[in-house]
């Protein structure tokens, strides 16, 4: 193990902890922008479509997801999933992403990732972002610098902007050219083991799994540097 040349962060409960996804509230907060609502669908019933379709994808079973590579982002989620339930929106696609998101998910950043993110700044160690997410590129990183205003992220890499999901070998080889990095040279922290940890290892980064704000059951790796606070880390770059 060397000391790494940059970090890369996971954003969901590693960077940020999201308070638990309540679809309903976001489908309710965009629909006080609907100019027309055909039928007269509740929040319910639009989040129960969106629940539907996201089953016969996959998307989001916690079992499955590493096995879903491809992102569907919201800008094209989104518009059918309004407009095949006669509903128009008088937003744009990213407007609705940030009223959603925020009702649906509001998040706060992990205990002491702000001093974590500090002492690799006075280090040296630059760092950046691979996300899984199928919001808006610009509403991520709106959100990423509006609660870590003193990050140094050089680039937040979103599955939404880059088609391409965690585990998947190439999101992390186009950090790692965006970077102009080798893999040997980079640690990737996450807190999903199948795409954060799994992945980054299989793409040659050395991963760290951080378990301090999981909102889903796991099972221990031994095998795999794992960290529950920001500060434990800090001991293995004292080298």
């Amino acid at each position: 193990m060397k000391k790494p040349r940059m970090v890369l962060f996971d954003y969901g409960q590693t960077l940020i902890a999201e308070q638990k996804f309540d679809g309903v509230k976001g489908t309710e907060a965009v629909l006080r922008y609907a100019t027309k609502n055909k039928y007269h669908l509740s929040a319910e019933r639009v989040q129960a479509k969106a629940d539907e379709i996201n089953r016969e994808f996959g998307r989001f079973d916690p079992e499955k997801r590493h096995l879903f590579q491809i992102e569907i982002p919201n800008t094209m989620f989104t518009p059918y999933l309004y407009e095949s339930q006669g509903i128009e929106i008088a937003l744009s696609n990213s407007e609705i992403d940030t009223i959603f998101w925020n009702a649906a998910a509001p998040g706060v950043p992990t205990e002491g990732i702000e001093d974590f993110l500090g002492y690799l700044r006075n280090r040296g160690i630059r760092t950046g972002v691979i996300s899984n997410i199928s919001y808006a590129p610009s509403v991520v990183a709106e959100r990423i610098n509006r609660l870590l205003p003193e990050n140094a992220f050089e680039f937040i890499i979103t599955s939404s902007n880059f088609m391409f999901r965690k585990p998947n070998k190439r999101i992390f080889d186009l950090a790692l050219e965006k970077a102009d990095l080798q893999p040997e040279d980079v640690w990737y922290i996450g807190d999903q083991y199948e795409c954060d940890v799994k992945g980054s290892l299989n793409a040659g980064l050395l991963p760290v799994w951080y378990t301090g704000a999981i909102d889903l059951p796991y099972t221990e790796d031994k095998n795999i540097l794992t960290i529950n606070t920001w500060h434990e880390i800090e001991r293995y770059m004292e080298i």
